[in-house]
């Protein structure tokens, strides 16, 4: 159990047997009444956001949350295997398992799977990720004034919005939390 008092952004709790993280959370000691704690959590499992507010001191259950280093394999359509850095174990992920990661990793790409009671919950990728422009429609002279931007065709079938400059063959640096383009490598 923790306390409310010791909230911090990214703690695990659980709450109604599933599992949050702290987004964000705000200490509100009002002139009236008692002071509680006002958060943000988003849940591991679906991914949706709710808004809690705790009593000061209110006791939650810490969860457990375990992150394993992964190695992505490859997929076979349904599933995406990936083996255990520690045990060399593979086993599948599917699709809604997997979440959008499927924009930004390529065989042999390393990561994290969080389990939760031995179930996956999750997929946590590096923050930023490499990959190869396969399909964009070339620059046109000039156009480089007003800074504008065109659709480019990743290797993983990822569409991102890039520069002009950027060609068909250019590897990219891609922020896998927000999706965009950061700088060509």
């Amino acid at each position: 159990m923790i306390s409310t008092n010791d909230f911090r952004t990214g703690l695990t709790i659980e709450l109604d047997g599933e599992v949050y993280q702290v987004i964000e959370f705000q200490h509100v000691k009002p002139g009236k009444g008692s002071p509680f704690v006002r958060s943000k959590l988003r849940n591991l499992m679906t991914g949706a956001v709710i808004e809690k507010t705790f009593n000061a001191g209110e006791k939650v259950p810490k969860a457990h949350v375990d992150r394993r280093e992964v190695q992505y394999l490859y997929n076979d359509g349904d599933n995406f295997y990936c083996m255990d850095m520690e045990t060399y174990d593979q086993f599948p992920l599917t699709k809604e398992q997997f979440g959008d990661a499927i924009n930004y990793v390529k065989e042999n790409t390393n990561l994290w799977v969080l389990f939760f009671k031995d179930k996956v919950i999750g997929v946590e990728l590096p923050n930023f990720v490499e990959l190869k422009v396969i399909d964009t429609p070339p620059g046109i002279k000039g156009d480089t004034a007003s800074g504008g931007s065109k659709p480019a065709t990743l290797e993983t079938g990822y569409v991102v919005q890039v520069p002009f400059f950027v060609e068909v063959g250019d590897v990219l640096q891609i922020d896998t939390r927000t999706g965009q383009y950061i700088k060509r490598v």
